[in-house]
C-alpha cells in the first residue's frame, strides 16, 4: 500500500490517487501503449509534423499524435522543433495501439504539483528505485500528510534539466523540510519563527507602492536597506540575464492564467516579458493586479523553449509616484521611438510624398501600438491591391513585435489581418470586429486594438461599421489611395487620401503603392523586400517609376503579372482568412514555382468565363455611347472564380477602345459599371434612382462601381442606369 505524493492518501498500487491523477506528470519507461492511463500527462518528446498535427514519442516505440482539432492554436504556430520536450495528455490507445493525445496547457515541468515515473509494473518517484517498498516512504505530518514527497515534487526540473524552487520556496530561504507543506503560505507566515522582525520587512513607504498576492519584497540584508536594493534592469537585457536574479519594473500589459502559474505580460520602455507567478495549479496569483497597473517584479530570468521568462518572487503593485515615474518612463520613451524620422516615397512618387504628413501619423499609430502591447488588426479588400497593400504592413510589423516582445508566438497574438470580400467596412465586419475585441479584453485582459483599414473605410458606406469602433473608443487609422468622402474625415482618428492634401486625386496611384511606403516608414529596415509591391498592386498600365523599381528588385514584367494573377486568385479562395504564410511565400520568398503554377490556373479559369461571357455580351449604343451589357446571373459562374467584378474589368478593358464606352453586369438585384470617361457611380445611382423611383437604387460600393435596387424593378433600373451613365459622358 502507498500514499498519493499530493495529499497522502493511501492508495493501491500507485503513488497518486484518482483526484489528483491530472496533477502529475508522468515520465513514461514502459514498452507498450497499453500500459499508458487515460487522462493522465505525460512527458514526450516531438517526433514530428504531419498536416494534421504532431507525432511525440512517449517512449521508445511508443509513439502519439496530437491531432490539430486538439490544439488551442493554429497548428502552424507552434514553435516545437523535433527532439523538444512537451506536455501531452494520453486521451484514450486504440485497438491497434494507436494513441490519442491531448493539448497541456502546463509546457513546463514546474507546473505540475508532482512527478512520477511509470514503468510497465509500477510507479515510483525519480529518485526512487523502482520496486522500493513502503518502508522508505516519508514520515507523515501532523495533519496526516505526506511531508517528504511534497517537497521533492512540488516543482519538477525545467526544460534543461536543472532543479527549479518555487518562487515561495526561494522566497523562504532556509526553511527546513519540515515546512514544505506551508509552501504556499505568504513569507510572513512561513518565517514567523525566524529571528528577522516582519514588521520591518513588510513595511513601504506610505503611498508609494502597495504589495499584492502572496508574493513578499525580499528581506534587507542586515546594514543599511539601501545597499541592498537591486538595481532597476530594462527588459531588453533579460536575454543575457538567464539565471540571474534581476528587478523590472513597467506596465501590465497582459494577464493569461495557466494550468500552473498566472502569466503576466509586463513590458517597459524596451520591450516586453512574462513574468509567472506561482500561487497553487490553475489559481490567479495576485488578484488585484490587471492590465494597466504599474508593478515592480523581483525574480530570477529563465528561458524556456527558447522564451525569456521571469521566475516571480515577489510582485508589487505601485502607486502614486513610484507608478508615475514608471508610466513617465515608457510615455516618453514611446514619443521618442514612435514617430518615423521622415517619409521616402517608394520610387520618388510625389503624389505619396504631398501625403507625408498623414502617412508619417498614420506610422507613428502603428508603431505606439507596438511599444504600447496593443494588438493590430489590419483590414483590406480580398482583392490583388487589398492583399498587397495587408502583406506591406504585416512584412514591415512583425519584425517589429518579434523585436518588442520576448514569447516568440506573439505576432500572432498582436497583429492580425482580416480581409474583407467587398472594398466596405460595414457593420458585419464591424460587428466581428467588435465582438472578438470585447472577447480577448474580457477572457484574456488584451488590450483594445488599433484598426488599420486599407483600400477601405474612408467612405460613407463604411460609415456605420466605423461609427461601432468609436462607441467603445478604439483608434481607427484609414489609408486609401481613392478620394475620401468628406463625412469621413472626422469618423476616423487618422486619414490619409489624395483628396485631403489637395492632390486632385491621383488616378495613378493604388492602395498598394501607397500602403508600401506607409510600410517603408514603419520600419525601414524591410524596404528593400517592398520594392516590387508597387507594380503588383496595379493590373494594367503600372507607372513606369513602379515598373523600374520592381525591374532593379530582380521583377520583370512577366513576373509582376504572375504574382498579381496568383495573388488575385488564393484571395478570392477562403476570402475571409488571411492566408499569412501562403501570401508571403508568394510574394516574398517564392523563387517562381508556387506563383507561376498558380497563374497558371489563374489564367485559364479567367479565360474559360471571359470566352463565355463575351458569347453573351449586348451591345446597344445611347446618345453616342457604346455599351456592353452582361446578365450576370446567366452568364457567369456567381459562386466560382472569377468574382464578378474582375471578370468585368478584363472584359471592358478587352472590348474598350478609347471611344466613349461603357460595360454593365447585371444581376438579380445589384449591378456594376465600367466606363472609360470618370464617372461618379454615386451621381448614375441618384440619377437612376429618379428615373426608377420604385426601385429603392442605392450605391453599395464606390471603389466596384456597384449599385444595389429591388429585383423586381431589374429591367427598369437596367434602362434607368444606361440613361444616366450615357448623361454623365
Amino acid at each position: 500500500m502507498g500514499s498519493c505524493i499530493i495529499c497522502g492518501t493511501d492508495v493501491g498500487g500507485g503513488r497518486v490517487c484518482d483526484s489528483h491523477q491530472e496533477d502529475v506528470v508522468f515520465d513514461f519507461r514502459g514498452d507498450s501503449p497499453d500500459d499508458l492511463v487515460p487522462s493522465r500527462f505525460y512527458r514526450g518528446v516531438v517526433d514530428g509534423y504531419a498536416e494534421f498535427g504532431v507525432f511525440v514519442d512517449l517512449a521508445p516505440g511508443v509513439t502519439g499524435l496530437l491531432h490539430r482539432s486538439e490544439l488551442d492554436r493554429r497548428l502552424d504556430s507552434l514553435d516545437w522543433e523535433p527532439g523538444d520536450d512537451v506536455f501531452v495528455q494520453v486521451k484514450g490507445v486504440r485497438d491497434n495501439g494507436n494513441v490519442d493525445l491531448g493539448w497541456s496547457i502546463r509546457q513546463a515541468g514546474r507546473e505540475f504539483r508532482g512527478v512520477l515515473v511509470q514503468e510497465s509494473d509500477g510507479e515510483h518517484l525519480p529518485d526512487e528505485e523502482p520496486g522500493g517498498d513502503d518502508a522508505d516512504e516519508p514520515e507523515e505530518t501532523a495533519s496526516g500528510t505526506s511531508a517528504e514527497p511534497e517537497a521533492s515534487t512540488h516543482r519538477d526540473t525545467d526544460d534543461d534539466g536543472e532543479s527549479e524552487e518555487s518562487a515561495d520556496e526561494t522566497a523562504a530561504g532556509d526553511a527546513e523540510p519540515a515546512d514544505v507543506e506551508e509552501t504556499d503560505e505568504p513569507e510572513a507566515a512561513r518565517n514567523d519563527g525566524e529571528a528577522s522582525e516582519p514588521a520591518e520587512s513588510e513595511a513601504a513607504a506610505p503611498g508609494d507602492d502597495e504589495e499584492v498576492g502572496a508574493s513578499e519584497e525580499p528581506e534587507a540584508t542586515e546594514g543599511d536597506e539601501s545597499d541592498a536594493e537591486p538595481e532597476r534592469a530594462s527588459i531588453e537585457t533579460l536575454g543575457d540575464a538567464v539565471g540571474e536574479s534581476v528587478r523590472i519594473e513597467g506596465e501590465v500589459v497582459g494577464v493569461r492564467q495557466t494550468g500552473g502559474p498566472t502569466v503576466f505580460e509586463v513590458s517597459d520602455e524596451t520591450g516586453a516579458v512574462d513574468v509567472a507567478a506561482f500561487v497553487e495549479p490553475g489559481v490567479r496569483a495576485h488578484p488585484d493586479v490587471e492590465v494597466g497597473d504599474a508593478v515592480r517584479v523581483d525574480g530570477e530570468v529563465e528561458s524556456h523553449r527558447g522564451d525569456v521568462q521571469v521566475e516571480s518572487e515577489a510582485l508589487v503593485l505601485l502607486d502614486g509616484e513610484a507608478a508615475e515615474t514608471v508610466r513617465r518612463r515608457i510615455a516618453e520613451a514611446l514619443t521618442d521611438e514612435a514617430r518615423p524620422e521622415g517619409l521616402q516615397p517608394l520610387g520618388g512618387d510625389e503624389t505619396v510624398a504631398e501625403l507625408a504628413d498623414g502617412l508619417l501619423d498614420a506610422a507613428e499609430a502603428v508603431r505606439r501600438a507596438i511599444l504600447e502591447s496593443r494588438p493590430i488588426v489590419v483590414r483590406h479588400p480580398a482583392t490583388a491591391d487589398g492583399y498587397v497593400a495587408g502583406a506591406a504592413v504585416e512584412r514591415a510589423v512583425l519584425p517589429l513585435i518579434r523585436d518588442e516582445h520576448a514569447k516568440s508566438d506573439a505576432e500572432y497574438h498582436y497583429f492580425t489581418r482580416r480581409p474583407l470580400d467587398e472594398p466596405v467596412y460595414g457593420m458585419d465586419a464591424a460587428t466581428n470586429d467588435a465582438t472578438r475585441m470585447l472577447q480577448d479584453r474580457d477572457r484574456h485582459d488584451e488590450k483594445l486594438p488599433l484598426f488599420l483599414l486599407v483600400g477601405t473605410g474612408s467612405t460613407t458606406e463604411s460609415a456605420d461599421g466605423i461609427d461601432l469602433l468609436s462607441v467603445y473608443g478604439v483608434d481607427a487609422v484609414v489609408v486609401d489611395a481613392a478620394v475620401a468622402d468628406p463625412e469621413t474625415r472626422d469618423a476616423v482618428d487618422t486619414l490619409v487620401s489624395p483628396e485631403l492634401a489637395d492632390v486632385g486625386g491621383d488616378e495613378t496611384l493604388s492602395t498598394g503603392a501607397l500602403v508600401a511606403s506607409l510600410a517603408s516608414a514603419i520600419n525601414d529596415e524591410v524596404r528593400a523586400d517592398l520594392r516590387h509591391l508597387p507594380a503588383v498592386s496595379y493590373w494594367a498600365d503600372a507607372p513606369e517609376r513602379y515598373v523600374d523599381l520592381a525591374r532593379d528588385a530582380g521583377y520583370d514584367a512577366e513576373r509582376v503579372a504572375e504574382l498579381r494573377e496568383a495573388v488575385a486568385l488564393e484571395a478570392y479562395y477562403q476570402s475571409y482568412q488571411d492566408k499569412r504564410e501562403l501570401i508571403a511565400d508568394l510574394l516574398f520568398s517564392d523563387g517562381g514555382n508556387l506563383a507561376a503554377h498558380v497563374s497558371e490556373q489563374f489564367r485559364e479559369k479567367l479565360e474559360t468565363e471571359i470566352e463565355t461571357a463575351d458569347a453573351n455580351v449586348v451591345t446597344e449604343a445611347v446618345d453616342g455611347v457604346e455599351f456592353a451589357l452582361l446578365d450576370t446571373d446567366g452568364y457567369t459562374h456567381r459562386y466560382d472564380f472569377p468574382p464578378t467584378p474582375l471578370l468585368l474589368d478584363d472584359l471592358h478593358r478587352r472590348r474598350a477602345d478609347g471611344e466613349p464606352f461603357a460595360t454593365v453586369g447585371v444581376g438579380t438585384d445589384e449591378l456594376y459599371v465600367r466606363t472609360t470617361a470618370d464617372v461618379s457611380v454615386r451621381d448614375v445611382a441618384e440619377r437612376a434612382a429618379e428615373l426608377a423611383p420604385n426601385a429603392d437604387v442605392a450605391t453599395a460600393g464606390v471603389r466596384e462601381g456597384k449599385i444595389e435596387f429591388l429585383s423586381g424593378e431589374r429591367d427598369a433600373v437596367e434602362d434607368a442606369v444606361v440613361a444616366a451613365v450615357a448623361e454623365a459622358f
